[in-house]
């Protein structure tokens, strides 16, 4: 059994992964080991024969930031009037977690994703790390133009739209801080719970205004956690709004 078969699984399992990654990539790939290493979940546990780790967190790095500079570029062309502040938050907002997850999703990376959770539960964030992660292989093994390509195909076109995007919440823990100062109330984000589900640690958030939890959220991170109560919080109090006006 040689080194490649060892690490990543019977021959008809990789010619079933070579087919689908020639479909998602819109080319054949040269160096397989680029792409079996960008699905691989750090929870697989992989190492090769000289016990390195083998998963995706390398190639994510280097993924994101070729992203980044693709989707700075994209802004610079095509929003010509905006600043450095604004060209920053537009950015931020394309490659966002939440953005990228639901494009792996949408892409059904769960064909080629090895992870420890079965198909139907892989977190959410499995799917953008993995995104970067694909970006990563790609530039590793064909170079930035076709990286530039594949990033123009599969998220600038389909998902970016300026004037949209220009309205879209980039975060609503910042949102509900900004208004809970335009209000003159305390604002507060507090742990809660914390539990293990399927593999997964998850976090559980509540916001208080004033010394009242408002609102609660839960995610893989405080962070995430956060987000969720936040933006939770933010509807509600909008919804109470609009049935005072009506």
């Amino acid at each position: 059994m040689n080194f490649f078969k060892m690490i990543f699984g019977s021959r008809s399992k990789n010619c079933g992964n070579l087919s689908y990654y020639r479909s998602l990539i819109g080319f054949t790939p040269r160096h397989m080991e680029y792409y079996e290493a960008a699905f691989t979940h750090k929870s697989v546990n992989s190492h090769d024969s000289e016990g390195h780790k083998v998963n995706n967190e390398r190639l994510e790095f280097l993924g994101d930031a070729v992203l980044g500079v693709v989707i700075a570029d994209y802004l610079f062309t095509h929003a010509p009037q905006g600043n450095e502040g604004y060209l920053t938050q537009m950015r931020a907002k394309i490659v966002s977690r939440e953005q990228l997850n639901m494009i792996g999703r949408n892409l059904h990376f769960e064909k080629a994703i090895k992870s420890s959770f079965p198909a139907s539960k892989i977190p959410c964030d499995v799917y953008g790390n993995t995104m970067e992660a694909l970006i990563g292989a790609i530039y590793k093994d064909r170079g930035y133009e076709k990286c530039r390509k594949f990033i123009y195909r599969v998220i600038i076109e389909p998902y970016v739209n300026i004037k949209t995007l220009e309205h879209k919440v980039g975060s609503y823990k910042s949102l509900m801080i900004q208004l809970a100062q335009k209000s003159h109330k305390s604002i507060a984000f507090e742990v809660c719970d914390e539990k293990t589900e399927d593999l997964q640690k998850l976090f559980g958030v509540r916001l208080m205004l004033n010394g009242k939890c408002v609102a609660k959220g839960r995610g893989s991170s405080k962070k995430k956690a956060e987000e969720r109560a936040a933006k939770r919080a933010y509807y509600s109090i909008r919804g109470r709004k609009t049935q005072k006006k009506s």
